[in-house]
């Protein structure tokens, strides 16, 4: 990662999205030339010279103050995932590495976090990191997922085994547009988050190869990545289009697990009731039947649940919605 075109990409992206009415500036009407804030604006609500946040606009974050990037994030109208990327690039921009990047060790679950999902019958359950690879996932995450990690599974003899991976799976697989009906509301969501992780860890080897690969087999997630949106993941809705079960409606909480920086456990629950909670029940029947066959080794990090039954999925029970292409 460019770390300073990335900051200076960040704060003019910022600044182009805050109306000088949103800041309480006056416009009086004027034709501006360009869209938002101008620096000199930026400079004085942050309080600081036009001179000063110039160098600062260009990437230039080393031994800035907190007070004074508490102040421009102000000055931007900055949201909390946004402040948090901005004090992130900060923070990297003062510690750099002065060594290539290594690919890090492949994280794994602790037995009692896999034990803690294994008893959350009725939830779906996985565990990830910031790269949105699925270290671990109870039995019936396994189901709910089957594609993303149909999409992972070696495609024949001497294909490397790699972990199943949303990201890549929601943006490389066609298939993608029918498993998630809001498909472009989810993309948006994931690549926010990936920018979020680059700017906690620009010097993580696994993410950018991650990175360039999407960039390269996807235009919209090239042109998602360029606008430079982060977000928080922590609470919501997310709809599913199911080959088995069909259309459920799953409210997921996730909760970064203090004792393995990195890693998030994800839940996805169903209104008590509802015709999700009916076909979240339907599929963790289904998810319990003996499997006719499973994917080969285990692909979730070492979890001991059951792999997913690759061939016993059939067709979509009811007409999926289809991106024509993710490009």
């Amino acid at each position: 990662m460019d770390r300073k075109n990335d900051i200076r990409e960040f704060l003019i992206s910022r600044r182009a999205k805050i109306s000088p009415e949103q800041a309480g500036i006056p416009s009086y009407g004027e034709l501006r030339r360009v869209p938002g804030l101008r620096r000199e604006e930026v400079a004085q609500l942050a309080g600081v010279s036009t001179d000063y946040y110039t160098r600062l606009e260009r990437g230039s974050l080393r031994g800035v103050s907190e007070s004074v990037l508490e102040a421009v994030a102000s000055a931007l109208g900055l949201d909390d995932a946004e402040r948090a990327h901005l004090m992130d690039l900060a923070r990297t921009a003062n510690t750099p590495s002065r060594r290539a990047p290594r690919r890090p060790p492949q994280q794994r679950v602790r037995p009692g976090v896999l034990r803690l999902m294994d008893g959350m019958t009725g939830v779906v359950a996985t565990v990830q990191n910031g790269r949105s690879d699925v270290l671990a996932a109870n039995v019936l995450a396994r189901a709910l997922y089957g594609p993303v990690f149909e999409f992972a599974a070696p495609s024949g003899p001497g294909t490397p085994v790699r972990l199943p991976n949303q990201a890549r799976y929601l943006f490389l697989d066609p298939g993608a547009g029918d498993f998630y009906p809001d498909w472009r509301a989810v993309a948006a969501t994931t690549v926010a988050m990936l920018r979020s992780e680059s700017g906690r860890n620009p010097h993580d080897r696994a993410l950018n190869e991650l990175v360039g690969e999407l960039t390269t087999g996807s235009g919209l997630f090239a042109a998602l990545w360029a606008g430079h949106d982060v977000r928080i993941h922590t609470t919501g809705a997310k709809r599913f289009h199911h080959p088995v079960a069909g259309d459920l409606s799953l409210q997921y909480e996730t909760l970064d697990l203090p004792g393995d920086e990195g890693q998030t456990l994800f839940t996805f629950t169903a209104e008590p009731g509802s015709a999700s909670a009916n076909a979240l029940a339907f599929l963790a029947s289904w998810a319990a039947t003996p499997p006719e066959t499973t994917t080969a080794g285990q692909p979730a990090g070492g979890s001991t649940v059951p792999g997913v039954r690759t061939q016993a999925l059939p067709g979509p029970r009811t007409p999926g919605k289809t991106e024509p292409r993710h490009d």
